[in-house]
């Protein structure tokens, strides 16, 4: 595998047997890998080593995965920003709401299919690696900080999770395109998966109320998809 071996991930579960299956399988690609087995730890450990993503599992002893990730988001603003992953035995769809507005990347349930697991991580960090070279673009008063991450309308600020921020930047750079729903899964979250479609909506809808009077911007396209107008 051509992985950079310096990329440091940190493995935050309870359950022995998968805590050291996930490492193994981390290892194997090869990064580096450190392990908590319970939510505290993770975080102390998180904030230490500035990790370049956390595998966090939401029912954890100490402190628990939700309370875990709105801390490290809530960090984000001061220089600490990390994906995190969680993985976790609730797969209901509001469960995965609930994850991503605490700051979650990502979203896998237990059980998991092993290769899945690499094929996401592998998503994520190559999305991390195409922030650290953006720049600010403009249009119809709305910016886009690509480094930094950050979208704001006549210069307010929004509080977006990291999945509504790069929703939007995929409208903002493909303005005036079409964008269906296959095509974020595989642009947002970097692979596509049956029962995620519903799961796209439900963002863009979040992200249209937080946009405010910018959001006459994001429109439906009726039966293909969405597109952010040129």
């Amino acid at each position: 595998m051509n992985v950079d071996s310096r990329k440091v991930i940190l493995v935050v579960e309870d359950d022995d047997d998968i805590r050291e299956l996930v490492a193994f399988s981390l290892e194997e690609e090869g990064y580096r890998v450190e392990q908590a087995a319970d939510g505290l730890r993770g975080q102390e450990l998180a904030e230490a080593l500035r990790p370049d993503l956390i595998i966090l599992d939401l029912m954890l002893p100490g402190r628990d995965g939700l309370a875990v990730c709105r801390e490290l988001h809530r960090h984000a603003a001061e220089g600490l920003p990390c994906p995190v992953l969680m993985l976790t035995a609730r797969g209901e769809e509001m469960d995965r709401i609930v994850g991503f507005e605490y700051g979650a990347d990502d979203y896998v349930v237990k059980p998991f299919n092993i290769r899945e697991l690499m094929l996401r991580v592998r998503a994520i960090l190559r999305r991390r690696a195409a922030d650290a070279g953006g720049k600010v673009l403009v249009r119809h008063g709305v910016s886009l900080d690509q480094q930094g991450r950050r979208v704001s309308v006549q210069g307010r600020a929004l509080e977006l999770t990291a999945l509504e921020y790069r929703i939007f930047e995929d409208f903002f750079l493909n303005a005036g395109r079409v964008r269906t729903r296959e095509e974020l899964l595989s642009s947002v979250w970097g692979y596509q998966f049956d029962g995620y479609e519903r799961t796209v909506d439900v963002h863009i809808a979040r992200l249209r109320r937080k946009l405010g009077e910018a959001a006459q911007y994001l429109e439906t396209v009726r039966g293909m998809g969405y597109r952010y107008r040129e």
